[in-house]
């Protein structure tokens, strides 16, 4: 039982998802339709025994040979047993009934050809429609030969079982044949068109799931980033302030308090941000998150006061107008978190840190360099912020390059292209 089989008369199949076919009509056929075996043995069990009986009967009363009897008896077992697997091997079954109307032509009057419609009709069936006129055409050729190989041994005697003569004979069975393959095509393109149907339905239930996964995925992924540079920047922010405030307790306490609430803001705005995030991804529909925007351009400013306060001696510059898609200024922003976030946890000493931000109407660039000297190993890190500005650069279009300097110190350098209104649309 072939796969097709099993689309066509039951159940859709496991591969096909939660797809559900609607059942063929009739309690008949759908019986047959789960049972194929049993159709192809109730087949060739009739052909069997139509084909034995007939052999006896045009025989009865006569003098016959030992081949007359055994030869015919043999051939119908043979293409009886080929008939159970006319839907695997449909050539097999029409080439061992041409050959048995054949040989059957050579031993005695029969002209058998009812096993090679039957293969005839297969081909046409679980083949193609051109497998089909091809399987008509070797039909037709074959007895043909046979119909000329039988006038030959018996002349214009009539040919058992049609009672013809040998040119009447092949014409009926070519007209047999003809009304055979042209029901077996209808039949074939029915089926072939019906699972070609199911097998796109499978096919587009597979794809949306695939693409669910997928969208799910990068969901993930965004949530990923997004947590990395809050969580990344603020901690990074609050233990070089903690770290600035242990030093100057004993020297400086007003400047040490004056960090350590820093530190608790600072804190405070992350455990804000978080929560905020999480109350976007919660299910509960009553949770009562506050709903704020992403940061953008607007808020590259106090980014970087958090990094002066922090000890950081950065140097900002912007040209041109930002962006509308929130989106990019959201993208800006972040490349220039994390990087000011790499330098004060990899090169607390630099002695100047500049970021240059340049807006056009075509392109936007990011450049965060310092001028460090040392900077500490880059295996303190996970890689995962460097990544995440990479894939969101890459969403549009854009490059990002990190690297030390010829002169020293470190620079990161990022480019992407402004999306137009029709874009952002």
């Amino acid at each position: 039982m072939t796969q097709h089989d099993l689309s066509l008369g039951g159940p859709a199949s496991l591969a096909e998802g939660d797809l559900r076919l609607p059942k063929p009509p009739g309690v008949i056929r759908q019986f047959w339709a789960r049972h194929p075996w049993l159709v192809d043995s109730l087949i060739a069990g009739f052909y069997l025994l139509g084909a034995v009986g007939s052999s006896f009967a045009q025989r009865s009363g006569a003098a016959t040979t030992v081949a007359g009897v055994v030869v015919p008896l043999a051939l119908a077992v043979l293409c009886a047993v080929v008939l159970l697997f006319r839907r695997f091997r449909p050539w097999v079954v029409l080439g061992i009934g041409l050959a048995s109307m054949f040989a059957l032509v050579l031993v005695g009057r029969d002209f058998d050809f009812l096993a090679s419609l039957f293969g005839l009709y297969a081909v046409a069936v679980y083949r193609s429609t051109r497998e089909g006129w091809i399987a008509y055409g070797v039909l037709c050729a074959v007895t043909a030969l046979a119909g000329v190989t039988f006038a030959a041994l018996h002349g214009n005697s009539d040919v058992a079982p049609l009672a013809a003569p040998p040119v009447n004979a092949f014409i009926q069975v070519v007209v047999l044949a003809l009304l055979v393959v042209v029901i077996a095509i209808n039949i074939g393109n029915r089926r072939r068109y019906l699972q070609a149907l199911i097998d796109r339905a499978g096919q587009l239930a597979r794809e949306r799931d695939q693409q669910a996964m997928i969208a799910t995925a990068a969901e993930r992924a965004r949530i990923a980033r997004e947590m990395h540079d809050i969580v990344s920047h603020s901690l990074t922010v609050m233990i070089t302030l903690a770290d600035g405030s242990a030093a100057l307790t004993a020297t400086a306490p007003d400047r040490s308090a004056d960090a350590m609430r820093q530190v608790a803001e600072t804190g405070r705005s992350a455990l804000g941000d978080m929560r905020r995030m999480l109350g976007v991804l919660s299910e509960d529909d009553d949770t009562d998150a506050a709903r704020e925007p992403q940061p953008g351009a607007n808020d590259l400013a106090a980014l970087v006061e958090t990094f002066r306060a922090a000890g950081l001696p950065v140097r900002f510059r912007t040209t041109g107008t930002a962006p509308e898609d929130t989106g990019q200024q959201l993208t800006v922003y972040r490349i220039v978190q994390e990087a000011l976030t790499n330098v004060l946890r990899y090169a607390p000493a630099a002695s100047t840190v500049e970021v240059v931000i340049g807006y056009s109407p075509e392109i936007v660039t990011v450049t965060v360099e310092d001028d460090a000297t040392v900077h500490a190993p880059a295996g303190q890190g996970a890689g995962r912020g460097l990544l995440g500005i990479r894939e969101r650069v890459g969403l549009y279009g854009g490059t990002l390059e990190s690297g030390p300097r010829a002169s020293g110190g470190w620079r990161l350098h990022a480019e992407f292209r402004t999306l137009t209104t029709e874009e952002r649309r």
